[in-house]
């Protein structure tokens, strides 16, 4: 018997990278996915492979986020598991991010993540079954990571909504459970693109450092298991935690500099 079978699943950003990864890991161990993406025709490819459910989704988007929602109910059934993995990332510093660029990721990955949760935890609460809400952070909401910095503060707000969350549903008495997962560099195409976008960044700015020493990129393989233990009744008594995913990099010792 699969990790998740018969478990409904929803993942956003599934088109791509760690969500299509993710969604194909659910669908191989028995959930029945629905893949949620921006992008309706990456959608349909990636739920094609295993004869998923396709959903068009704006995750900024709160008449979109009910309207899914219900579509995947009246397709495939309650709601069990929510993988919040839309997101986007622009290179820029605290002076160089304009607030236009601040507000297209904030409204994706910490608005995007707040309307999936608000509108899946009442379809859950309603199903009495055990059920698991799985939110995409990153160690850029945990470390000070300069040249991303709408993206670094998009992912904090992330962590602190979902531990505010995960209380929420535990003081509700819910069989809900809200955790983060915060991985460092994986491959993928968003985390491919964003190199160039930092290395041009750092050429402009008059005072940049060589960067920190770090491990190497992990696998959209790596995070998928981890998607899959959060959205399993494995980790039922799992709550509120941050699962990080960076092998050693955050927990790499500072420099310590001359006085």
């Amino acid at each position: 018997m699969g990790r998740v079978e018969g478990k409904v699943c929803v993942v956003t950003g599934g088109g791509s990278g760690l969500g299509a990864t993710a969604a194909r890991m659910l669908a191989q161990e028995g959930g029945r996915v629905a893949v949620a993406d921006v992008d309706a025709d990456a959608a349909k490819a990636v739920a094609a492979e295993f004869g998923g459910l396709a959903v068009t989704l704006d995750a900024t988007d709160e008449g979109a986020w009910q309207r899914a929602l219900d579509e995947v109910e009246s397709s495939l059934g309650d709601l069990h598991v929510l993988v919040n993995n839309a997101g986007i990332v622009l290179a820029g510093t605290v002076e160089t991010c304009t607030l236009e660029e601040f507000e297209q990721i904030a409204a994706v990955n910490t608005s995007g993540t707040y309307l999936g949760m608000k509108h899946a935890i009442w379809r859950m609460r309603r199903t009495g079954e055990r059920c698991s809400i799985v939110n995409m952070s990153s160690i850029a909401g945990s470390v000070g990571v300069p040249y991303v910095f709408a993206y670094a503060a998009s992912k904090g707000a992330v962590r602190a909504m979902s531990r505010s969350a995960a209380v929420y549903c535990s003081d509700m008495g819910d069989r809900i459970r809200v955790n983060t997962i915060l991985p460092s560099g994986i491959r993928t195409p968003m985390t491919d693109g964003i190199g160039d976008q930092v290395a041009d960044v750092r050429r402009r700015d008059p005072k940049t450092t060589v960067a920190v020493a770090g491990s190497t990129r992990g696998e959209p393989e790596d995070i998928g298991f981890a998607v899959l233990y959060l959205a399993s009744d494995e980790s039922k008594h799992v709550s509120g935690a941050e699962l990080v995913i960076d092998n050693t990099i955050t927990s790499r010792e500072g420099v310590v500099t001359a006085t």
